[in-house]
């Protein structure tokens, strides 16, 4: 993918996220490994909520946290999107929100169960980071979410919020997208009373497979960001 084609996904994605409630006024960012260079990554900037990414306000960040391209403020919690991309070559996209169910499953301290389709991308597939309620501000903080992290594709952060990484821009939006419906249906389930028992793994393992392919986060990305343009003009 383009430089330019990035930039321009990224401004989508920021739009998208707003209208599946992904928004905390301008809190929250993303960012995009650079496609030439996998020491340097794109990433939203600070004081803007995340629909109002352009081309202008990109930067360009090494992985160290530091701006080597842009002019915009950048964001304290650089570090969470960093030391992931430094320890994490197969992914490339970062995402950082604080969605409701998300942080209040992460307050409950139970972990994510397969309650629902889109939960099912995320069997035993989600961290959980207990260190601090605090902002990620420094390198050791974001290697703590890194270890939170490890193999998977998500990690809680208690009481704080969520990130989630995908290989792709559309991978990724899509994935927090589900994991906020999964939250939310746990939490509705949870709190309704017991719940009935999980399907086996088998078949759960089955679905995660056929949800996963990168074709079908294309296609629900572009159908967003079709939707979020009509609503626009």
């Amino acid at each position: 993918m383009s430089h330019d084609k990035i930039k321009q996904t990224l401004i989508s994605a920021g739009k998208v996220l707003v209208a599946e409630g992904q928004d905390d006024f301008t809190r929250g960012h993303i960012s995009m490994r650079h496609p030439d260079n996998p020491g340097l990554f794109y990433m939203k900037a600070h004081s803007i909520g995340l629909d109002e990414i352009t081309l202008e306000n990109i930067l360009t960040i090494d992985l160290e946290g530091n701006v080597v391209a842009g002019t915009a403020k950048r964001h304290s919690e650089v570090y969470i999107h960093s030391e992931i991309l430094k320890v994490r070559p197969d992914l490339n996209c970062v995402i950082h929100t604080h969605p409701p169910y998300s942080v209040a499953l992460s307050a409950s301290g139970r972990p994510v169960r397969a309650l629902s389709q889109p939960s099912a991308l995320f069997y035993k597939d989600v961290g959980v980071y207990t260190d601090t309620i605090n902002l990620i501000r420094d390198h050791d903080m974001g290697r703590g979410v890194a270890r939170a992290l490890g193999p998977h594709r998500a990690v809680l952060l208690k009481n704080h919020g969520v990130v989630v990484c995908g290989r792709s821009i559309e991978e990724t939006v899509i994935s927090v997208i589900m994991l906020e419906n999964a939250a939310q249906v746990q939490m509705i389930a949870e709190a309704a009373g017991d719940c009935a028992p999980e399907f086996p793994e088998a078949d759960i393992r089955k679905l995660q497979n056929d949800i996963s392919r990168p074709e079908q986060f294309i296609v629900n990305f572009d159908y967003l960001a079709r939707r979020v343009k009509r609503r626009e003009g």
